[in-house]
Formats: structure tokens, sequence, C-alpha cells
């Protein structure tokens, strides 16, 4: 009896249970979940079954999430260098004395330089990454960045305002299937962007649709498709704009909405005339019948769906070649129509980025703004610096000297191209403070290293699709690990110990008018308690106010491009680095460099030290066919060395006859947090090694060249 009696206590005595809903952010793809909590540890984290975007599914890096919020190696309380730069010696410290020292360097480089001469830096589009711009706003500096703004979604955010009026994502949550996809640069297989999740994609391909994959790579998804374009990397304004002339040519364009809903067609088409298949096929590699059967399938086949990513965003010409792939569904009528392009409902109103806390003369500081109106100027949704005139300023002190970098959520040295420019950069500055989970190569730069939450450890909102906003999540804090700050406290705190006259609102407040300005009617707590709102669809929107376009219509003569004094028709653009701009080059260098596919384990520079997701994937692998490697004796799983004009590196061959024997893959954002710092093998396997950030830029939106490169390779010896 006394022994049961005992069992009663120690069962009455556990600690409460509970579950909430929350999101997954472990990328940016917003997978619902549901987080076990057991008094104030978290125990669990599964799938949400009635989360629309994954209905319980969740990815080898989601599942592995106790893993990251519990890993040994966590940054968990702040710390300030007691020695030089990257010698490693750190001291602890409170978040009182860490939050006081910043505000004091900031507040003096302000008074000294000014707001300019204080930058901020974030990563690819997490819970915080609208924050960053908000605190820069905030403290009256117009310089923040990410390296996507140029290079990887935002362009297509941009350029699709300008066209469209809005931003066009694929309709996967309706019901109704797309009886065609075409897959351009992206492969959404192994990845999950700005709620596109993995699973979505693999329902859609349940109806057996008619599919074109357009990838230099012979993806899983290029062996199923009905079509598969094999482009040389970097030449995808050429195939668009000769599928474009295509579907003119050939009448094979949906004429009623062409003439009503659409300005400059005739100018278009004007444009296009020399754009055929045939003068295609020699710049793209792919055979002229080839581009015209990808054309026609996708032209009579609806609803077509047109599912992009950051590739098409990779080289000079990066507007152009974004407005010309845009025309696609345009032409064809697949605008706002189940299983097609579908415009966003705005389930949470717009963010208070703060903005309106700049000056004109301010803004017209803004490094690029001068140069890039797109990115940095009145043609960008949200203007950002412009990175390489960024690290010029930070480098020589033009046009200005800017003298503190403060990095939430980036591990610059791996997703910045040309990482040695980046790394001169930052050892620089007067001023270097990092945020993040972990102990970057970045971050062992910093004279304050700050620990940031992961997903689990905080509350926020996340609008999927990203601007879209369809399905609005409520992420929920879960579970505290040491003195973990959410970036979003950190910068309100921030905001409070520089007294700046705005920026100080509580996070609560911030979330709560979000949900206000939306078109959900919930508040947070209401929204908590099922984890998420989906926000019924409504398709032809245009019809009763037309396009939000200077002229009501998708504009394929683009008003305010040309205001702007860009080309208003997509052109080609030979990248400049490539056999046919550079043979003198291509003679040493004969290869043609790609470089961004994503690894299903990884996010980009994150979760290598998640000892089971390594496991599945412990080295960094370059595709390269057999032809190409046979005379230079590389046999499967040998180290290789990749070279370009700026640099080095090495990573495992993988002999594939995936890639184009005059093509070779290296996978990016590689370092090796087991191996010592400061450096943690940054410099080994880092394909930012390889890239370049040098002119010519995109005359819009300042993006550079990172894919179509040209390489050499050979075996490593000794």
């Amino acid at each position: 009896m006394e022994q049961i009696t005992d069992r009663v206590d120690e069962m009455t005595n556990l600690p409460e249970s509970r579950i909430l809903k929350s999101v997954c952010r472990s990328c940016h793809g917003g997978c619902g979940v549901e987080l076990h909590i057991t008094g104030d540890q978290l125990t669990k984290v599964v799938g949400d079954r009635s989360a629309p975007l994954n209905e319980g599914r969740l990815c080898p890096i989601g599942t592995n999430t106790m893993d990251l919020v519990y890993h040994p190696d966590r940054l968990k309380y702040p710390m300030r260098r007691t020695g030089k730069r990257g010698e490693g010696k750190w001291e602890r410290i409170s978040w009182d004395e860490a939050l006081d020292e910043i505000a004091q360097r900031v507040q003096a480089i302000k008074d000294t330089h000014g707001a300019e001469a204080i930058a901020l830096g974030t990563g690819t589009g997490r819970h915080h990454i609208r924050w960053v711009s908000r605190f820069a706003h905030a403290l009256g500096s117009p310089n923040w960045c990410e390296p996507g703004f140029a290079q990887c979604f935002h362009p297509r955010v941009n350029t699709s305002i300008l066209t469209f009026g809005d931003f066009p994502v694929c309709d996967f949550t309706s019901g109704t299937p797309p009886e065609c996809i075409v897959y351009w640069g992206h492969n959404p297989l192994n990845s999950g962007p700005d709620g596109e999740t993995r699973f979505d994609v693999r329902d859609a391909l349940n109806g057996n649709p008619k599919t074109s994959v357009i990838d230099p790579r012979n993806t899983a998804l290029a062996k199923k498709a009905d079509i598969w374009l094999q482009l040389r990397p970097g030449t995808d304004d050429a195939l668009a704009l000769a599928m474009l002339h295509t579907l003119i040519e050939e009448k094979l364009y949906d004429a009623e909405f062409v003439e009503k809903w659409t300005h400059g067609f005739d100018a278009l088409a004007d444009r296009v005339k020399k754009y055929s298949p045939e003068w295609a096929a020699p710049i793209t590699w792919v055979p002229a019948e080839k581009i015209r059967a990808a054309a026609r399938l996708y032209a009579k086949t609806k609803p077509s769906m047109m599912e992009w990513g950051c590739a098409i965003e990779h080289t000079p010409n990066c507007i152009q070649t974004v407005r010309a792939i845009s025309m696609l569904p345009a032409l064809t009528g697949n605008i706002d129509v189940p299983g097609g392009w579908v415009f966003g409902m705005k389930g949470l109103g717009r963010f208070p980025s703060l903005i309106e806390n700049l000056s004109p003369e301010m803004n017209a500081k803004r490094l690029g703004a001068d140069r890039f109106k797109m990115l940095a100027g009145e043609g960008a949704d949200l203007p950002a610096a412009h990175i390489p005139t960024l690290l010029q300023a930070m480098l020589t002190g033009e046009p200005y000297p800017v003298k503190a970098f403060l990095v939430f959520g980036n591990n610059t040295l791996t997703t910045f191209a040309n990482s040695r420019q980046a790394h001169e950069a930052l050892m620089k500055v007067d001023l270097l403070v990092v945020a993040d989970l972990f102990m970057t190569p970045t971050a062992e730069l910093a004279d304050i290293v700050l620990p940031a939450a992961s997903w689990p450890e905080l509350t926020t909102l996340a609008g999927l699709p990203t601007v879209a906003a369809n399905v609005i999540f409520a992420q929920q804090k879960s579970v505290q690990i040491g003195e973990c700050k959410a970036d979003e406290e950190i910068f309100i705190e921030l905001a409070r110990k520089l007294k700046l006259p705005v920026g100080t609102e509580s996070l609560e407040e911030v979330l709560e008018a979000q949900l206000r300005n939306g078109g959900s009617g919930l508040t947070f707590a209401e929204l908590a308690k099922t984890g998420f709102h989906k926000m019924p669809l409504q398709y032809g929107k245009y019809k009763e106010k037309g396009f939000k376009t200077p002229t009501g219509k998708i504009e394929l003569y683009a008003t305010r491009l040309e205001a702007m004094g860009y080309d208003p028709l997509p052109y080609y653009e030979e990248p400049p680095e490539s056999p046919i701009a550079t043979p003198e080059v291509a003679k040493d260098f004969p290869l043609v460099l790609t470089t961004g596919a994503r690894i299903p384990y990884f996010f980009n520079s994150e979760h290598r030290q998640i000892s089971r997701l390594r496991r599945a994937h412990p080295d960094p692998l370059v595709e390269i066919h057999p032809e190409t490697a046979a005379p230079l004796g590389i046999k499967n799983g040998d180290w290789i060395w990749i070279e370009t004009l700026r640099g080095k590196i090495q990573q495992r061959a993988k002999v594939t006859t995936d890639v184009d024997p005059k093509v070779i893959h290296v996978q990016h954002g590689w370092w090796f947090p087991e191996e010592p710092g400061p450096d943690h093998g940054v410099w080994k396997s880092n394909a930012n090694m390889l890239t370049r950030n040098g002119p010519p830029y995109d005359p819009a939106m300042g993006t550079y060249h990172l894919r179509g490169l040209l390489c050499r390779v050979a075996p490593v010896t000794g």
C-alpha cells in the first residue's frame, strides 16, 4: 500500500504537460507543428496533421528540431571579445552589459559619422528579417542588407509588383490541381521556400500533371518530366525569350485575356521577333524543337503553374530574366485562376518597417540608391543596401564610411559572394555584433556575440506564402534555453536603450497591429488556439478593380521601369564571364560552374553541427561528368580542386551523368563546425570563394554574377 501511495504522489507531482501549435521555421517553408512541453522542457516536435501546407509531415531538418534546440554547442549567454579580432578569446557578460555597450558604441558612431555609418545584416527570410530593417530605420540608417534581396526572391517580388501590381504564388492549396507545372531553376523536392513546402509540391504531382523542368542538372524532377531543358547555366533569359517568341509566332497565347488585361503586347511581340528558338539553341545548349515543345505544352495545357526559383536571379540580367519568364503565365492567362498563379489574400497587414522615419535625404544615402532603383530606391517593395557597395564603404570609406555592422542570423563569410572581401570588410569595421544560434566563422570575428533564440523559443507571426499570406500561423514560445533571446526582443531592448523615438513598442503591440490590419479578423490569442488560419482564396480579383499598376493591366511594357530609366521590355544579355563573353578566360578555365542547389538536410549554411543530419550528408559534393573526370584521373569520392579567377576550394567528386560534360556543380554554404575556430574550415569548401560580386551589375537591381562562371578542376594530391 505504501508503494502504491508513493507512486500516486509521484504521478500527481509530474510537471504539467501541454501542447502548443506553432510553425517550423528551420527553413522558411511553413510546416505546422505541435510542440509537446512538460514543465519547462520541450519533449517532442511533431507535424500538425491539420496544418494546410504539410498535413503532419516534416522534412529531415524539422524532424531533428530537438537536436537543434538542445544542442550542446548552442550559444547560451552574451560574450565580449577579449583578444584581437578573430583570436577566439571571450568573456561572459550579462545582457545589460552587452546591450549597454552596443548602445553606447552605436550612439558614438552615429554622433560622429551619422546614422548611415551603421549597417545591419541578416540572412534569408526568417521570423526576424523585417525587424532588421525596422531597427535600422528606427535608428535612422538606410543601410540594411540581406544577400537574397539582389540575388534571391526579391528580384521576383519587385519585378512582379511592377508587372502585375502584386506578387503571384502557386495555388497549391485550393483543391484544383494544375494540369501542367513548369519547374524553372527550382527543385522544390529538396527545399520548401516561402510557404511552398516540399509536401504540397509532391501532392500536386500526385495528379500526374504534365511537367517541364528547366535545370542544368538531371534532378529527380527532371528524370520524371515530360520535357527536360538542360540549359547552359546563366542563359535563362535567352530560353524565356525564345519561348515567348514561340507563343506569339504560333498564336498560342490567350488572345482575349491579352487584349483585355495586358499593356504593351505589340511592343513585346516586336521585341521578341529576333529571339527565335534557332537563335537561342547555341546560346542555351537546348535544341530549338525542344524549346518549341516546352512552350507548346505550357500554352496548351491549363491550368498551368509556373514554379520558379532563385537560379534565375543569379546573373546581371536578373530583372529582365524574371520579366521574360513571368510573361509566360501572363500571355497564357494563367493568372489568378485555380491551379495557376494566384494573388494573395493578405491575412497579415503589412509589417511596420518604419521606413517613414527616414528623411528623403537619408533615403537617398542608401548605398546603391543612386544606381539600383529596384533594389535600393523607388522601385523596391522594401529598399535595401547594395552589398558590394556596402563592403566597399567598409573597406575604403567611399562614398562614405561604414563603421559598424550588426549581423542577425547570417553567416556572412559563407553567404556573401567573394568571401575574402567580406572577411576583409568585417575585420576593418569599428564595431561588429553578431546574434546567432552557434559560434560561426562570422561570429568568431565579432566584438560582441549575442545568443539568439531558435524558432521554438520565440513568439511571432508567419504569413505564408511570403507576401501573399494566404495562411497565417502563430509561432509560440515553448521553452527557454539559457539566456537566449529572440532577435525581435533584442531590437526592442536596444531601441529602448538608445531612447529612439520609434521602434520601442512591445512585441505584442506589433503582432496585434499586423493581425488587426490584415484580413483574418483574429487576435493573437485566438490564432494561437488553432495555430493557423487559412484565408479563403478568391480568384479573378483584378476583374473588379484591375491590376495595381499605372495602366490597370499586366504591364508587358513596364511603364514604371521606363520612368526609372530602364528598358521597359525584356532582352537577352550574355553573362559577363562565360565561354562566349570571355573566350580568353575559357582557355584556362574551360568548364562552366553552377552552384546553389539545395541540400535536403541543411538550410543554406545552417545545421551542419546537427549530427544526424550530418551523417546523412557528411561532405560537400561537386558533380562532375565521367567524360570530364576520367582524363584527370578523378574517381567518385575523390577530393578535387575547383578553381575560378577568384579562388580555389575542394569538395568530394560525385561522378555522374546528371550534369553536362562542360558543367561543374558545387554545393554552397559549407563550413565545418567540428574544425577549430576561428575559421572552422570556412576557406576549405566554401562556394563563395569562387563567386564574384564585382561589376557589371543588373542596372536596376544591382545583381551580380553567381552562376555560369568559368572554372577548372584538378585532383587533390598530397
